[in-house]
């Protein structure tokens, strides 16, 4: 594996660093007034999703992880862990559901994830950037507010609340954007 200076760290690095998977979460460069520049690395533990703050010098190496990533196919949950198939060899991997955090209501009956492995060990799951979701509820259209930037509540079929443009209505197709939760374009 190769090892990186710690100056090199970038946010979704993935290191090796006291014998477990870390994810770079936050890295801010620091260089004060007296003594070398350091990397200030905000580090999330992909086992067990323990966070550790950590300083890096330029002198310091660090091993850097690829993990291998596949397309995997939501099959169900079950008692709070999602299990996921593979579509070219049909083997099952199980991850705890709040991996996804809030982004869980989003993950669909047989929609393709990307599910991150490093040597066979199932550790990360990735939404697809943008959903079609269904419209359930929302405040009717206010003639005369043809204000540039106004939004109005909705409620998704998953439960999500998100804001719309006004000529969004009850029981039309969105997409919603999975990295920020907002409102994409009509589907």
């Amino acid at each position: 594996m190769p090892k990186i200076n710690g100056n090199e760290i970038r946010p979704g690095n993935v290191l090796e660093h006291n014998n477990s998977l870390w994810s770079a979460v936050k890295v801010d460069h620091v260089k004060p007034g007296k003594g070398g520049a350091f990397a200030q690395v905000e580090l999330r533990n992909l086992r067990n999703g323990s966070k550790l703050n950590e300083r890096f010098r330029s002198a310091d190496k660090v091993e850097r992880v690829r993990l291998e990533q596949k397309d995997q196919q939501f099959l169900y949950e079950n008692d709070g862990m999602l299990v996921f198939m593979d579509t070219e060899t049909y083997e099952q991997v199980e991850l705890p559901a709040e991996i996804l955090g809030d982004r869980r209501p989003f993950l669909q009956d047989g929609m393709t994830i990307v599910v991150e492995f490093h040597q066979e060990e199932a550790l990360n799951a990735t939404l697809p950037q943008k959903v079609t979701c269904q419209v359930v509820e929302t405040e009717p259209v206010v003639k005369g507010q043809t204000a540039a930037n106004s939004f109005k509540p909705a409620i998704l079929d998953n439960g999500v609340k998100v804001m719309v443009p006004p000529f969004v209505g009850p029981d039309e197709m969105i997409i919603v954007n999975t990295e920020t939760m907002e409102y994409s374009e009509r589907a």
